[in-house]
């Protein structure tokens, strides 16, 4: 049942895919992990730049529900500032998930995120500090990094890193 629901949200998302994206299967014999390549949305800080996003879904999805990072080195309140790319999205803490949520409700919420960050839940506080407190200075280094991480196609390197938890 699980996986005849995945597929029927990867076909969804393959030919009618969110706004800024493109998905496919990290490995064809793999439903459960996915590639999407986010574009920084217009008129955002992010504009500009290309995202390695990770989608990984649990095995007893949807009951649980799934890890999102962001592999692409990015400057926001929301994202961890490493390798990890761990985000802080509502809708994936557990006491939020709703098994009725789709995937590409998920990937439009991490866009929306990059529209409008959350600094009130934050994973890194002095981004989300910089955020509320000096916007041209948050403003400033998030395109510096889009320069410096997210200028051309999105790098997924050669073999899915492994889940780590989002907050």
């Amino acid at each position: 049942m699980a996986s005849k629901r995945i597929y029927k949200e990867l076909t969804e998302c393959t030919t009618s895919p969110p706004p800024d994206m493109k998905v496919c299967l990290w490995n064809e014999s793999d439903l459960h992990t996915w590639k999407v390549a986010l574009a920084g949305p217009a008129s955002s800080v992010y504009e500009g730049g290309n995202y390695a996003v990770l989608v990984t879904l649990p095995t007893d999805y949807p009951f649980k529900p799934p890890t999102v990072r962001i592999l692409t080195r990015i400057y926001h309140p929301n994202v961890t500032n490493d390798n990890l790319g761990n985000i802080c999205l509502s809708i994936l803490k557990p006491e939020n998930w709703k098994p009725a949520t789709k995937v590409s409700a998920v990937l439009q919420a991490v866009r929306q995120l990059l529209v409008e960050p959350q600094p009130d839940d934050p994973l890194e506080a002095r981004i989300a500090d910089e955020y509320r407190n000096d916007r041209n200075e948050f403003e400033k280094n998030a395109r510096q990094y889009v320069t410096r991480y997210a200028r051309g196609p999105p790098v997924f390197g050669d073999a899915p890193p492994a889940a780590e938890k989002s907050k």
